[in-house]
């Protein structure tokens, strides 16, 4: 019986059918195989066999919760910050409703000229009225979003700066291997030491009792 070297059919199907239709072959015969592997199943036992059965015991855990909502609204650097904020909310609110009565009366102007003005006229004056609406309500949505950036930015370095070391700080302290936002959390109401949210309340506020925010743009 004649033996068959595979170098020599791979170089006879190179030779015949070209590059491209040698490299098609080869691919179609990989994706065959690989089809074929991936169809294989095993067992939950072997699909686990290189699980480690360690895991950490009662004694091993110290867990406690942190209630990020009452951080938010007990720290005095997060209540300087939201101030702020609302200060030059309240600015722009008392520009939108100045700007709202002069708009309002200009356009009231423009309905009693109707039979006053040339068409020509009216339509001008009517144009001149919409840009006006349309410039106002792009510069509000612009400073409206550079509140909000300002206000996020000032809130990521509060964070990053402060907010975050206090509480790896107090998690090292108290040898902590876990530590649960208590908004997602339900407990007992007789776990002592569970609940750490004051002390890294009075820890932050120790640490920094206000952050500056930057001045939006268009204020």
């Amino acid at each position: 019986m004649v033996k068959t070297n595979t170098n020599n059919v791979v170089i006879k199907n190179y030779k015949k059918t070209g590059l491209i239709a040698a490299i098609v072959l080869v691919v179609a015969a990989l994706g065959i195989w690989a089809v074929s592997s991936w169809t294989r199943e095993v067992s939950v036992n072997d699909a686990i066999s290189q699980v480690s059965d360690k895991a950490v015991t009662g004694a091993d855990l110290r867990m406690a919760v942190i209630r990020m909502d009452a951080v938010q609204n007990d720290a005095a650097a997060l209540k300087n910050l939201r101030s702020q904020k609302e200060s030059y909310e309240k600015k722009l609110r008392d520009e939108l409703t100045k700007e709202q009565k002069a708009l309002e009366k200009e356009k009231a102007e423009i309905e009693k000229s109707q039979g006053v003005l040339s068409p020509d006229a009216l339509q001008r004056r009517v144009v001149d009225y919409q840009k006006r609406v349309t410039a106002l309500q792009r510069s509000l949505a612009e400073r409206a979003q550079s509140i909000e950036e300002s206000y996020q930015k000032a809130l990521n370095e509060l964070q990053t700066k402060h907010l975050d070391p206090v509480i790896e700080g107090v998690i090292a302290k108290k040898n902590l291997s876990l530590v649960i936002d208590g908004r997602f959390a339900r407990t007992g109401t007789k776990v002592e030491n569970l609940d750490i949210t004051d002390e890294i309340v009075s820890a932050l506020n120790k640490k920094v009792s206000s952050i500056k925010m930057a001045k939006p743009k268009g204020f």
